[in-house]
């Protein structure tokens, strides 16, 4: 769907007065982006002089000087036509930096560049001359066809590596293999049946050249130089005619296939670049030609094995001379002289040779399908070519040359689309094809390629002057409407009104109305006409048409021209800075342009003509576009554009300008969008309102690019155009198909737009049909919504579609409540509107809530049931249809109706056996049993047991049972509180907490039901022994039995030593077991050696201090002792593992750290195959080789991530574990410090040896704190440093991970906070004051 534009156009005047000198080739220099041109005269002595020209190409950034003539050279001439050229090839071989000139003499000139001064070299010649030559692409080969019909192959350094005849019975390497079944008779011929297998087959002798063929040999090398074709005249043989015929021959010049007989074969040959085609011409109707009509003109295509491979039709129409005028050189009075391939394969130019002029013609090809998409025709000066030319490696870059002049054009693929805003867009493609356009409105209909809903004709009655013309050079549609404008390059303009259908209905899609035709601006055999702009209001239209001088120095010309009606009103030339700029599209009258820089110019027509810059691209790009960054129109311009890099731009006035991505293969502007798509084959939309600020922020905007919505599109993909109004994307494909898609942005802003408006039902519509949640509709503005309520349910009056609606709000991430609220507005306004109607939606609007409110609707059911039982017999269907049917029984069953029951039941089709049964059970019981067997039946336990308490005293055993084994004693103590059986509830409720070893609360329980020997023993399981013994003793127990009391609340096996309160203990020993030195024992046990002196003291029982406390508080201070040992050992092994690892991370940073790139931990899938070890496993102990399952479990990723910072040796994590370590260890000498204070007064009181003992324990402490303060000095010796700390919100496995691998390389003592030792009073001073 694309149309080739013409974006630059040169012409560079060699000669000024040519006389009898004229160009004949030229040549590229890609290195410095030169051309050499060669120019030709023949002297008095009937040879040849031949200047050799240079001249920048167009484009270049480095060079924009004139024509430099570089040196001469002199050649004998063999050629007896005055008009044909000597030069046969020139080639520019880059590396040696030399200009090779081979000549029909047979000379073989060598003009090196880079030698000053620069000198001519015959390197070589062939006596019977030369009469074609061809480089290979790599300039490693020379062919040539020399005058005695010879094949010659030669190196770069003019080596001949192989020398053969050029005809040849060979068929070559390639011959087919003939295995009979192949043959003629053998084909089924359809409709012509057996006669034309029997048809004898044409005669070689029958098969000739055309009348047009120059006789000349053409050679055409493939674009990989694997290959090369020669076309040339066979042998005239004694009967017959000779024919064209060509062969295939590989590098070293074996031959490898030849043509099948193609009768009128002509000259012309050219090899597709890519490698697929061999092309060339074919003429039918004469004797020799052909089998066709007279005329027939065909462009035919071979494969390298030399079979037929298609053709198209060269459309003679158009080229043959008007009626009257005599064909003088050619008999149908034009022919084709040479055919050229582009260098990318998509454009093939034939150069035409008319009666009057030259024509090159520009084809190109999709969906099997030859495109005529430009004509260029000689300019002042000259009325024929020379030559052409493409440029080696810019695929669009034109060279052609007429006897004075080098014209150098630039080309470029654009689409012609409609740009109207919605609701009036059309989504309109205009595809040019010769003198006719391609018209397709997207919109209506998608017509594949190369078929189209509408072709117009250009050429008509009413525009003579047109008449064998020209193919146009743009073609571009009004943004109000679509009304299109039509330019060719001698500024002939014709404006089209469509008259596009837009809605559904018979009659044409289009039915196009010339409006006006006539010229813009001054037409020049000197200035061409490039691109038009078209603005349209009613009846009036402005036109903006931009063309180049060819000659002069300064810019483009932008013409203005107002059109009312059918009259041209009026119009004004501006002169722009610069030449071969650009207009940028505008959905408005606003104009600018583009200069070749990408400096863009707003076109303001002031009073001397100024134009004024105001932003620019960072490179030039033809699509581009300007648009308006929200729809209040008060937003400032900005300007979007698609540079040949692939890189799209984004820029405003205030010269600021971004990339929006760098691998862009196409765009479109609509309405509310930026769409673009890309080499990775997705499609991106970037709202319009978030260009200003995308433009003007100065943080990372690669955050803001990722929030762009994409989706995935078939590879290759290109914008055709977007219909906002349709919600649709048209693609091309590479192979030139067609793809309509319906992006979720476009739509879900068209059903914005819509709900904005009010349009609910168009709005629904769309949803449904494209599958979008139908809360959207409440989403954007959930209060309006609720407040058009009734205007929804006005539009949206289909029953079917509320339903889908209600359904979509119940199951859609709504607020439960906003949803509640929606359903009860919405199903107030349906029961005004009409119960009967909106039956089934009301019954929906009951169900779809969070909990479902089904009792309601059968309620709303039994209500309806006697006045209008046919209604509720379609409702229950529909809700029986809604609603899973067991829930419903059960909900109807919970109603206590057995009615309603029945009836869903019946309309469900239950078979009556499961549940007759079971209602006359029910209905055997009184009122309250049969509720409570229906409850329980419903698993609705506390709802039964209510209606079980009313059922009567003798159900009270069962009540009880139920509520044992549904434990419900809450609910059975609020229902018999103040009555008789609320003791027997309690009892009940203390025994199950009893069993729940919930010993206080059943303790409480049972007192409350005067259990109190029940009470008793929960309390003495629980150990609450101050509540135990009150009780105890105002029950009046025996004193013997409170004493065996406290020995067993006092014990070691389930008491309270057990439980290690050791004071408690002590105290009931004392107070109700009366046991002193069991009491004492206990103390202890606890260290609480303050607390037994002082019951010894009490007591007066002296012989308990020397006999339990002397040799338990040396056994205590000796844990002391054991303690401080394990933790001096542990601090001096970690000490020393913390200096080997600061070392290893400075002598090994990569060992210590590992190297791995962070996205790994997105992997989930790993190979089974055995791998060398990674970085990946430094969360391990060792690098393993073995094979891993090909996916991570969850169980198996919280182990792994439990590994991380587990400390185990070898690891990363393992300095921050022996830190976390030493802190611990502070932390635990603390608290030693703390119990050797309690005990080193009581050793300083006893014996001599308690008193030696405390010493050395004194000291023992003081040198390890002395050591644990250096070890933690050393340790964190660095300064803690807070560092910048970023939070992810998703709290996935693999970012957890990717944290976690980013503060590995975290200095571990910043993150382990140091321990601090602070100075307590623990010490005793006077066992200083012992030491001997």
């Amino acid at each position: 769907m694309r149309s080739l534009v013409l974006q630059a156009v040169s012409h560079t005047i060699i000669l000024e007065e040519p006389g009898r000198s004229r160009i004949t080739a030229v040549c590229h220099d890609v290195d410095e982006d030169f051309i050499y041109s060669a120019v030709e005269l023949m002297n008095a002595d009937a040879d040849v002089d031949v200047s050799i020209w240079k001249t920048s190409t167009l484009g270049s950034s480095e060079h924009h000087s004139g024509p430099e003539l570089i040196t001469t050279i002199t050649t004998p001439s063999l050629t007896p036509d005055p008009n044909s050229a000597e030069i046969i090839s020139m080639r520019f071989v880059m590396e040696s930096r030399t200009l090779v000139v081979v000549t029909r003499s047979g000379d073989i000139t060598s003009i090196p560049l880079n030698i000053d001064p620069i000198e001519a070299d015959v390197v070589g010649s062939v006596d019977f001359g030369i009469l074609a030559a061809a480089w290979s692409p790599d300039d490693s080969l020379l062919v040539l066809v020399t005058g005695d019909r010879k094949l010659i192959l030669m190196t770069s350094a003019f080596d001949v590596l192989s020398e053969a005849p050029l005809h040849t019975s060979d068929f070559g390497e390639d011959a087919p293999i003939n295995v009979g079944w192949g043959s003629k008779q053998t084909q089924f011929h359809g409709s012509l049946g057996k006669a034309a297998a029997q048809a004898p087959s044409a005669s070689l002798s029958s098969i000739g050249f055309s009348p047009d063929d120059d006789t000349l040999p053409r050679i055409s090398w493939r674009g990989d130089g694997a290959y090369f074709v020669v076309s040339v005249l066979s042998p005239q043989p004694e009967q017959g005619l000779s024919r064209r015929i060509f062969r295939v021959y590989d590098r070293q010049a074996a031959l490898q296939s030849t043509s099948e007989p193609v009768a009128g074969l002509e000259h012309p040959l050219a090899w597709r670049p890519s490698g697929n085609l061999i092309a060339s011409t074919q003429r039918f109707g004469f004797e020799g030609g052909g089998s066709g009509k007279e005329g027939r003109h065909d462009l035919v295509f071979f494969e390298r094995n030399g079979l037929r491979h298609g053709e198209f039709g060269i459309r003679e129409a158009d080229l043959k001379p008007l009626e009257g005028a005599a064909n003088k050189l050619h008999k149908w009075g034009y022919k084709v002289k040479e055919l050229s391939w582009s260098s990318d394969s998509n454009v093939l130019a034939v150069w035409i040779e008319m009666e009057e002029t030259d024509l090159v013609q520009l084809w190109t090809t999709g969906n099997y399908h030859w495109y005529l998409k430009q004509e260029i025709c000689p300019f002042e000066g000259s009325s024929r070519f020379t030559s052409i030319t493409w440029h080696p490696e810019r695929a669009l870059h034109l060279s052609l040359t007429t006897t004075s002049q080098l014209i150098q054009r630039i080309f470029a693929w654009d689409t012609f689309a409609s740009k109207s805003g919605p609701l009036a867009d059309s989504g309109s493609v205009a595809v040019v094809d010769g003198t006719s356009l391609l018209l397709t409105p997207f919109r209506m209909q998608n017509v594949p390629p190369p078929m189209s809903a509408c072709q117009l004709s250009l050429i008509n009655a009413r525009s003579p002057v047109l008449q064998g013309r020209r193919a146009p050079v743009h073609v571009t549609f009004s943004p109000a409407k679509d009304v299109l404008a039509v330019l060719w390059s001698f500024h002939r303009v014709q404006l089209w009104d469509l008259r596009t259908r837009q809605i559904i209905g018979r009659g044409k899609v289009m039915d196009p109305v010339l409006l006006w035709e006539g010229e813009v601006g001054r037409s020049s055999v000197r200035r061409e006409a490039r691109q038009i702009s078209l603005w349209t209001q009613d009846t009036h239209a402005r036109v903006a048409v931009l063309s180049t001088e060819y000659e002069a120095e300064e810019g483009d010309i932008l013409t203005l021209a107002d059109i009312r009606g059918d009259t041209l009103v009026g119009q004004m030339d501006l002169q722009l800075p610069a030449r071969n700029g650009w207009l940028l599209a505008s959905l408005d009258k606003e104009i600018a342009w583009q200069s070749v820089d990408g400096e863009i110019f707003p076109v303001t027509v002031q009073d001397d003509g100024v134009v004024l810059p105001t932003s620019r691209f960072p490179e030039f790009c033809l699509c581009s576009s300007t648009l308006t960054a929200g729809n209040s129109g008060t937003e400032p311009r900005v300007f979007v554009g698609l540079a040949d890099s692939g890189k799209l731009y984004a820029a405003n006035p205030e010269s600021r300008c971004r990339a929006l991505s760098s691998s862009v293969n196409s765009f479109v502007v609509t309405s509310d969008f930026v769409i673009f798509t890309t080499t990775s084959h997705e499609a991106h939309f970037v709202p319009l309102e978030s260009l200003p600020d995308f433009l003007s922020s100065s943080e990372n905007i690669a955050s803001t690019q990722e929030s762009w919505e994409r989706r995935r599109v078939e590879r290759g993909s290109r914008i055709v155009t977007a219909v906002p109004s349709a919600m649709t994307l048209v693609l091309q494909m590479p192979r030139g198909n067609l793809e309509t898609i319906n992006p979720r942005p476009l739509v879900m802003r068209a059903i914005v737009r819509d709900v904005e408006a009010g349009r609910y039902r168009k709005a629904f519509l769309a949803a449904r049909k494209h599958r979008i949640d139908l809360s959207t509709l409440v989403n954007r503005d959930a209060n309006t919504f609720m407040a058009n309520i009734p205007q929804f349910v006005e539009q949206v009056e289909d029953i079917e579609y509320m339903n889908l609606f209600l359904t979509s709000l119940g199951s859609s991430s709504l607020d439960l409540t906003l949803v509640a609220k929606l359903c009860d507005l919405i199903r107030t306004e349906l029961e005004a509107k009409d119960l009967k109607k909106y039956i089934s939606s009301i019954m929906t609007s009951y169900v779809v809530k969070t909990p479902p409110e089904h009792e309601l609707a059968l309620q709303l059911l039994l209500r309806l049931r006697d006045s209008e039982p046919d209604l509720v017999e379609d409702a229950v269907k529909y809700i029986i249809f809604l609603v899973d049917t067991d829930k419903l029984l059960d909900t109807a069953l919970g109603m206590y109706d057995f009615s309603i029951f029945l009836m869903i039941a019946q309309h469900a089709q239950k078979d009556p056996r499961e549940y007759l049964p079971f209602l006359r059970e029910l209905r055997s019981y009184e009122r309250y049993y049969q509720r409570f067997k229906i409850d329980d039946h419903l698993k609705q336990y506390e709802k039964a047991l209510k209606n079980l308490s009313l059922a009567g005293e003798e159900r009270f055993d069962e009540a009880i049972e139920y509520v044992e084994r549904h434990r419900l004693y809450e609910l059975a103590l609020s229902l018999w509180k103040d009555t008789d059986h609320y003791a027997s509830v309690l009892d009940t409720y203390g025994d199950w907490l009893f069993e729940r070893r919930e010993f206080r609360q059943a303790a409480l329980a049972f007192l409350e039901a005067d259990k109190r020997r029940k009470a008793l023993i929960a309390y003495e399981k629980a150990l609450d022994w101050q509540e135990l013994f009150d009780v105890a003793i105002s029950s009046d127990i025996a004193d013997s039995e409170i004493v065996n009391m406290g020995w067993r609340v006092s014990g070691y096996l389930e008491g309270l030593i057990s439980k290690k309160r050791f004071a408690d203990a002590a105290t009931v020993l004392l107070d109700y077991s009366k046991d002193v030195r069991h009491a004492v024992i206990a103390l202890v046990e606890g260290n609480l050696f303050s607390e037994a002196r002082r019951i010894i003291s009490l007591r007066k029982v002296p012989d308990l201090l020397t006999e339990l406390i002397h040799p338990a508080i040396l056994e205590s201070r000796n844990q002391i002792s054991e303690d401080i040992g394990e933790m001096k050992e542990q601090l001096r092994k970690q000490l020393q593992r913390i200096r080997e690892l600061r070392i290893r991370k400075v002598e090994e940073p990569d060992a210590f750290y590992g190297v791995e790139d962070t996205a790994l931990h997105n992997v989930d899938v790993m190979t089974d195959v055995s791998m060398a070890p990674t970085a990946f496993t430094r969360y391990t102990a060792a690098p393993s080789t073995a094979s891993r399952t090909t996916k991570r479990s969850s169980r198996s990723k919280r182990k792994m991530e439990r590994k991380v910072g587990s400390g185990r040796k070898g690891t990363v994590d393992e300095e921050e574990y022996l830190l976390n370590s030493v802190a611990k260890l502070v932390n635990r000498f603390m608290t030693t410090q703390v119990e050797a204070g309690k005990l080193l007064p009581h050793l300083f009181q006893f014996t001599s040896h308690h008193r030696k003992e405390g010493l050395s324990l004194q000291e023992e402490i003081i040198k390890f704190e002395e050591e644990l303060k250096d070890a933690v000095e050393e340790t964190w010796r660095k300064s803690f440093e807070v560092g910048e700390a970023g939070a992810s919100l998703e709290d996935s496995w693999a970012t957890r991970m990717d944290r976690l691998e980013k503060d590995r390389m975290v200095d571990p003592l910043d993150k382990v906070p140091r321990p601090e030792i602070p100075l307590t009073d623990w010490r005793v001073t006077l066992l200083d004051t012992c030491k001997s």
